[in-house]
């Protein structure tokens, strides 16, 4: 049998990683890339110890391998995903409080709304780009108005988002055109936030911007560092979840018949897509203090990927892991990880994924999509779909 070869830059993996998946959960649990210089963890069990390990896997340098995101400047750009306690204590417990139950849950009429302005017009043409035209508009429009970003300057932010994640084949790190955007977004960010100080309005900046906790505050350094991950975290995780979703129930029409049947199936589906194809596939962790796994030690500073995608199909804990199911037990999925640094916006992903599902399934009796037009996003950590083109019959 062939060697394996696992990397997150492999135009294959992004097409389809799980074969993959498999090999290294039943051959090499523990697998090696003296290439990029990592370690890759693909079982559940270990992926799960190690998001719950603060001890050993550190977030400190960043949850990428790109060299321009890898580091301790990574908290620049990915706030406290980058980060460790004490900071990640302090910064979760301030932002945390615009992401309650109560407050994602007050969001969803608005969700709603956001969404009919999209899905109308593109029913009433037939035929549509379910990325372009809905599901990589409504995510932006959502984070936008928690924000308070004007809708004039919405689908440049996403293009610029776009930019961030997107790697050209054989190359290993931010495209040119993505360290612009980069600068782009923050160089608004800024402006943003002087905005703000001098006007303060019903927004999460100027929330950020005036919150305290026990005397702590967030510095502007930090508040925009937040701001460029919800952009870019926020809005393509749910953007691929959702196209994600489509897909897999259109590929799978006894499990799509489902919620066609009964919209109180929505949240089976959201979940198994979750499990089965969850938009962030992987997450990189830095070891602090040794540890041995697998017979072997791995030191400080030894780079681990965790493949979530993989942890979702393990066969030791999901039955027929390979079969789409919405009738499945998902309580163990990992797709928002696990323990401190579960992530904080899995409430509103979840929330938009259901109520963007459940307008379509209102006004459409089924579906097809052109997977000759279905065109994938090529990035190292988020799997999911940059066009997918669908045809529906409504109501």
């Amino acid at each position: 049998m062939s060697a394996i070869e696992f990397s997150p830059y492999d135009y294959r993996i992004h097409e389809d990683p799980f074969p993959i998946y498999e090999r290294l959960r039943a051959e090499s649990p523990l697998h090696r890339n003296d290439e990029f210089d990592f370690w890759a963890l693909s079982r559940h069990a270990d992926v799960v110890a190690a998001f719950r390990n603060l001890d050993v896997f550190s977030n400190a340098n960043g949850v990428s391998l790109d060299p321009s995101a890898y580091g301790p400047h990574a908290h620049r750009t990915m706030s406290l995903l980058a980060t460790d306690p004490p900071v990640h204590t302090r910064m979760r417990s301030i932002v945390s409080r615009a992401f309650t139950p109560k407050k994602i849950g007050a969001l969803e009429g608005r969700v709603r709304a956001i969404t009919l302005e999209y899905l109308e017009p593109a029913l009433e043409r037939g035929s549509f780009d379910f990325i372009d035209d809905l599901a990589g508009k409504v995510p932006m429009d959502v984070i936008s108005d928690l924000v308070g970003v004007p809708h004039a300057d919405r689908a440049e932010l996403r293009r610029l988002a776009d930019l961030l994640i997107h790697r050209e084949e054989g190359t290993f790190d931010v495209t040119p055109e993505g360290f612009e955007g980069a600068i782009a977004l923050f160089t608004y960010y800024d402006e943003l936030l002087r905005d703000r100080k001098a006007n303060p309005r019903d927004d999460l900046t100027s929330e950020l911007l005036a919150a305290d906790e026990d005397g702590a505050r967030l510095t502007d350094d930090e508040i925009a560092a937040f701001l460029f991950l919800l952009v870019v975290a926020g809005n393509e995780t749910t953007t691929k979840l959702l196209g994600n979703a489509w897909y897999w129930a259109w590929a799978n029409p006894d499990q799509r018949a489902k919620p066609f049947a009964d919209r109180d199936r929505i949240p089976d589906w959201v979940e198994e897509t979750l499990r089965f194809d969850g938009s962030t596939q992987m997450v990189l962790r830095t070891v602090k203090s040794p540890i041995e796994l697998y017979g072997t030690e791995l030191g400080v500073g030894e780079r681990v990927f965790l493949l979530i995608g993989s942890a979702n199909r393990d066969e030791r804990v999901f039955d027929r892991p390979a079969e789409f199911d919405l009738d499945r037990v998902t309580s163990d999925l990992l797709a928002f990880g696990s323990g401190r640094h579960f992530c904080l916006g899995a409430l509103l992903a979840r929330l938009e994924t259901r109520a963007v599902l459940d307008e379509l399934l209102r006004r459409v009796t089924d579906y097809d999509i052109d997977t000759a037009g279905a065109q994938r996003v090529h990035s190292a950590n988020v799997r999911g779909f940059a066009h997918l083109p669908t045809t529906v019959v409504t109501r």
